[in-house]
């Protein structure tokens, strides 16, 4: 699926320098990741740069992680404080925000990740997150549930509290306005 360029020039520049700054003031993300070979890999992928501004627009304040020593693939991750704010109150996908007869959010979790073109985060994903930065100390944020748990109509978030990340369940139909999510994007 090829992605409609939504940004023009000026938006293109503006949105590099921010990245560019976040970068480099939060070195300990990506200790050993140079800014220069991060940005060659966006010019590669120009498709990449909208969907970065996506993650931003919605509160993401998106920046490189080192998930992995994989030096080939760079992955920019939410780093907001709080989960981002335009993510908020949603149910976990489709089908259940389909399946509620009122009170329906906007949207959900899932289908707004792929609308922005990321892949909603797995605990393990949350919990080495949480190792670089706390995050969600009064938020929470769903995190990709198994097949298993989602066909008995259960969902998976976490947040941190008391110096912990927790790891918890509730319906997917259930929705919280300090409930939202954290995604990544593959560059």
């Amino acid at each position: 699926m090829k992605t409609k360029k939504i940004l023009d020039r000026e938006g293109e520049l503006n949105l590099l320098e921010i990245l560019e700054k976040r970068f480099k003031e939060n070195m300990h993300r990506h200790n050993g990741v140079k800014w220069q070979k991060v940005l060659e890999k966006l010019k590669e992928n120009p498709s990449k740069l909208n969907t970065l501004s996506k993650m931003e627009k919605t509160g993401g304040e998106p920046d490189v992680v080192k998930f992995n020593s994989n030096i080939k693939e760079y992955v920019f991750v939410d780093f907001s404080k709080e989960t981002p704010e335009g993510r908020r109150s949603l149910c976990y996908d489709k089908e259940a925000l389909e399946s509620r007869k009122k009170n329906k959010p906007e949207n959900s979790a899932l289908e707004m990740a792929k609308e922005i073109g990321i892949e909603i985060l797995t605990e393990e994903e949350y919990r080495r997150l949480q190792k670089v930065e706390e995050l969600d100390l009064k938020t929470s944020s769903w995190v990709f549930t198994p097949k298993e748990i989602r066909e008995l109509k259960g969902a998976l978030f976490c947040d941190r509290r008391y110096n912990h990340v927790f790891l918890y369940h509730n319906g997917v139909e259930s929705y919280y306005s300090s409930r939202g999510f954290r995604g990544k994007l593959r560059v």
